[in-house]
């Protein structure tokens, strides 16, 4: 396991590093409270902080499997809260967890997989003591409102690149990987939609429910986590009608070029079968055969020919054949 770090907190003021093997008993007040960040713990560290701090075993399993989705569960004066983080890895998008344990004077989160780290985070809280001091369920919404900020510049990335995609399909035919590409936005985006609603779930819990240690006036807070879920929610969906859009309108295009391409074939075969037509017929090695003897009968057909085909020629343009 890797200690990011471990405060004592007292009045938004940091007032020294612990151990997480020690026990910290903090005072009554909401403002003196211990906020503990690991990553990837093993079970005997989870266990060392389960015995220090009291937590529950089936929060300290869930937090050592790393695969629940978003979800809160109440143990007693205590709070288990799951949270999925999302970043991108080569154009696909990767999921993490951070598991949270809150109690009125502990807060330890516990990261798997999760490419941003709570430094800056804690800083940034640190040089604000006065909403610091308001405790653990302030330094909760921070940590979600953190993780679902996470959300937006993935989604506006691949908005771009959607944007960018129809654009690009207004003037060419989508190849093999582009329509692949796009399946794979498709799928990508159907997971993401997966994770969105249990973390709008859980925002609203804190909104609507009376929790331990979630204090009344932390609610606006929540609330604004939770406007931030169902931002970025609608962003996906409208990139998974968009995707749709795009697919449906290549094909619409192709069908449609396919047509004219189609209508121009046709149009010229039925201009050529008139040479061929005629051709054909005085190709007929016959003797007895009309008008062949005519003086002038070769100009005349040669007429006929130009004549019937500038005819055709000029109905197919009016029809917008060719």
């Amino acid at each position: 396991m890797t200690v990011i770090a471990a405060y004592l907190y007292r009045n938004g003021q940091r007032v020294r590093e612990v151990s997480i093997t020690e026990r910290i008993d903090c005072a009554e007040d909401k403002s003196e409270f211990v906020w503990i960040g690991v990553a990837s713990p093993t079970a005997e560290e989870m266990r060392t902080l389960q015995q220090n701090y009291n937590l529950h075993p089936l929060a300290v399993e869930d937090a050592i499997k790393a695969d629940q989705l978003p979800k809160v569960d109440i143990y007693g004066e205590q709070l288990f809260v799951v949270a999925r983080t999302a970043h991108v890895e080569e154009k696909t998008i990767a999921y993490g967890e951070t598991a949270i344990f809150v109690g009125h004077s502990h807060i330890i989160s516990v990261r798997h997989g999760s490419a941003r780290g709570h430094i800056e985070l804690r800083h940034a809280l640190e040089a604000v003591p006065d909403r610091l001091a308001h405790g653990v369920d302030y330094v909760l919404h921070a940590i979600l409102d953190f993780i679902v900020d996470g959300y937006l510049p993935i989604v506006e990335g691949i908005e771009e690149e959607v944007l960018t995609m129809e654009q690009h399909t207004v003037d060419n035919f989508l190849g093999r990987d582009e329509i692949t590409r796009i399946f794979n936005l498709r799928r990508q985006l159907i997971r993401f939609q997966r994770i969105l609603g249990p973390m709008q779930e859980v925002a609203t819990k804190f909104v609507k429910i009376d929790l331990p240690c979630i204090d009344p006036e932390t609610r606006p807070y929540f609330s604004d986590v939770r406007d931030h879920v169902r931002r970025v929610q609608t962003m996906v969906d409208d990139l998974r009608e968009v995707l749709n859009s795009v697919f449906e309108f290549s094909n619409l295009l192709e069908q449609q070029r396919t047509g004219t391409i189609t209508r121009q074939l046709a149009a010229w075969a039925a201009i050529l079968a008139v040479p061929t037509a005629i051709a054909g017929i005085y190709g007929m090695n016959f003797e007895h055969m009309p008008e062949l003897k005519t003086r002038y009968g070769y100009f005349v057909v040669l007429a006929v020919i130009l004549l019937i085909c500038s005819i055709l020629y000029r109905r197919f343009r009016k029809l917008n054949w060719l």
